[in-house]
């Protein structure tokens, strides 16, 4: 995610700045996820985090639900993993990385580098928000001059950057220790890469309006600290999958209210999808992580794959292993 926040930042701040202090009333933040299929939320019996099985006649695929942000490091109960891994045909990691094409990211460096003299993005501000502003960013160590823009999307694209760094919280973990611990085990590793330069024209297309919404929610969530996520880690640490729901989406709904966003998420669902159906081809085992939210959303991964008719077992059943 983090290309994705880059190019994000530099084509948000190549959109120019805002042009009033006061910006127009948008719709609010919309998360693409937040329908879930009830009868797939169920609290974990197994130690540790919960796991749902996709299966068919002689392949099991576990599907174990990871928070799309957590504490760097965060401590999980690694004893059903570890058993299911020895074995395993293949690891599917989420669908979550991003690229852009060599001459994408020089496109957009330059525009970065060209537009830095825009001045701080505080001064366009309205005194409440400047002040509330003004705050948080001191508490996160830095002055007005890291927030060389005019643009609300980039603004809030890096705050939300400095408040998670500085909290330290991640969007690749436990995804991170999962993989090493595959690949000592030599199991394969099945992971997809995209090219976000499809989208950085439709980045530059975002509203402003929007684009204030986010930075808003954005600053509201750094005023609030990690208290919400850290709940959440330690909900999905023990298995307690309404609890581990809870965690903060901010980042998720700013993506889907740029142009392209939400068809981009739901092919990032399709392709999960895809994957742990072709898992299924192989005699024997496999392990999938899915976020979580986008797992048991209607129209989520879980959803599509049962439409397939295939079977879907929940944290709450007794898996044969």
């Amino acid at each position: 995610m983090r290309a994705l926040k880059l190019a994000v930042l530099a084509l948000a701040l190549a959109a120019g700045p805002v042009q009033a202090q006061t910006p127009a009333p948008a719709p609010p933040l919309v998360d693409p996820d937040a329908t879930l299929v009830e009868e797939l939320v169920v609290t974990g019996r197994l130690p540790g985090p919960a796991w749902w099985t996709v299966s068919d006649a002689d392949t099991t695929v576990y599907v174990l639900g990871v928070p799309s942000l957590a504490p760097k490091r965060m401590p999980w109960d690694r004893a059903i993993f570890e058993k299911r891994l020895s074995g395993a045909n293949a690891v599917i990691l989420p669908f979550t990385n991003i690229r852009a094409k060599t001459s994408g990211i020089l496109g957009a460096g330059f525009n970065l580098l060209r537009l830095r003299s825009g001045g701080p993005f505080e001064a366009r501000l309205d005194p409440a928000t400047r002040a509330r502003f003004v705050a948080v960013r001191s508490r996160l160590g830095h002055d007005a001059r890291h927030y060389p823009t005019g643009n609300a999307l980039a603004a809030g694209v890096q705050l939300a950057a400095d408040y998670r760094e500085r909290s330290e919280l991640t969007t690749t973990d436990p995804a991170k220790l999962v993989e090493l611990l595959a690949r000592r085990a030599g199991v394969p590793v099945v992971e997809k890469t995209y090219d976000i330069g499809p989208l950085l024209g439709a980045i530059i297309r975002t509203p402003p309006e929007a684009g204030r919404v986010c930075f808003d929610e954005v600053l509201a969530q750094a005023e609030a600290g990690p208290g919400v996520t850290l709940a959440a880690a330690r909900a999905w640490a023990v298995g307690d999958v309404p609890g581990a729901l809870e965690n903060e989406r901010t980042y998720e709904r700013c993506l889907v209210a740029v142009p392209g966003g939400r068809q981009f998420d739901e092919r990032m669902k399709a392709d999960t999808a895809a994957a742990i159906a072709s898992a299924l081809k192989a005699p024997g085992h496999a392990i999938a992580l899915v976020p979580l939210r986008p797992l048991l959303a209607e129209r989520g991964v879980l959803d599509r794959l049962r439409g397939q008719g295939l079977k879907v077992t929940t944290p709450g059943e007794v898996v044969q292993e």
